[in-house]
């Protein structure tokens, strides 16, 4: 179920309203955690509670939105983006939450609505059974770049215990093979094309990807149809869609969006 418009976190569950007919599971979009969800909802039930969101502990909450909860787990206070001064404890609102059709009454229809602005403090208010579940495990918020970044190099090197990483065999000639090097940790494309002398590690490559000879790619995530010219040199980098990386260019610590083009020796 799409809004014709943006509605709001909490606008676009009330735009499904027809359909949600008992307990609803909701996610934000732009997280990556192995949270499990049957102890959340075996939680929710335990509490008899109304809504319950997940939260996790982090160093620095003033990015996010803060979630104080009492020892009984229920839900006292949330602040998004808290000033230094406001920041009581280091939990956050995770982005997942376990809710009951009655919250709906809550939401008005046809309006833009957020869940973190205005239905958590109207549960609040109205002394509703709110509570917190706090999720010690992995998350990380991907709506940046470098946590992009992260997120994918965590993926691929085991840190989520719950998704099984797969990794296809490349199919590389027998003579390219013995100077290609592809670490057994990095991701590639089976469609992917390397040239002799290529060097990949820790890093993920989506499909169509070209990489020229003795070009070298490390802790980096390339998408579909990158091209990187010869003895090129990617670190820590995100490379878009369709981007042409010349020859000796070299790019570190870089968001490239979709059809960059740097010109050879480019040095970014």
């Amino acid at each position: 179920v799409v809004e014709a418009t943006p509605m709001g976190t909490a606008g676009a569950y009330k735009y499904a309203q027809e359909r949600l007919n008992q307990t609803t599971i909701v996610f934000n979009g732009d997280i990556l955690t192995d949270i499990d969800i049957a102890d959340l909802v075996a939680y929710h039930r335990e509490k008899s509670a109304v809504a319950t969101v997940a939260a996790v502990p982090v160093e620095n909450p003033s990015a996010y939105g803060l979630v104080e909860a009492g020892a009984d787990g229920r839900a006292r206070r949330f602040v998004e983006k808290p000033k230094p001064e406001e920041v009581t404890c280091k939990t956050i609102n995770a982005g997942v939450y376990v809710l009951e059709p009655s919250v709906l009454n809550y939401i008005p229809a046809g309006e833009k609505f957020s869940f973190e602005y205005q239905l958590f403090p109207a549960l609040l208010a109205a002394d509703e059974q709110f509570y917190a579940y706090t999720w010690p495990g992995y998350w990380i918020d991907i709506g940046a770049p470098h946590r992009y970044l992260q997120a994918n190099k965590d993926l691929i090197n085991g840190r989520l215990k719950s998704f099984d990483v797969a990794r296809p065999v490349l199919p590389i000639n027998k003579a390219d093979a013995e100077t290609i090097k592809v670490d057994a940790r990095s991701v590639i494309d089976p469609s992917c094309v390397f040239k002799p002398g290529v060097e990949i590690i820790n890093s993920a490559l989506g499909p169509n990807c070209v990489v020229e000879e003795r070009a070298r790619i490390e802790n980096s995530v390339l998408l579909a149809g990158a091209r990187v010219g010869k003895a090129a040199e990617i670190s820590d980098s995100v490379v878009g869609k369709s981007c042409l990386i010349g020859r000796n260019a070299k790019v570190t610590n870089a968001t490239l969006g979709d059809k960059t083009s740097l010109t050879d020796y480019t040095i970014v």
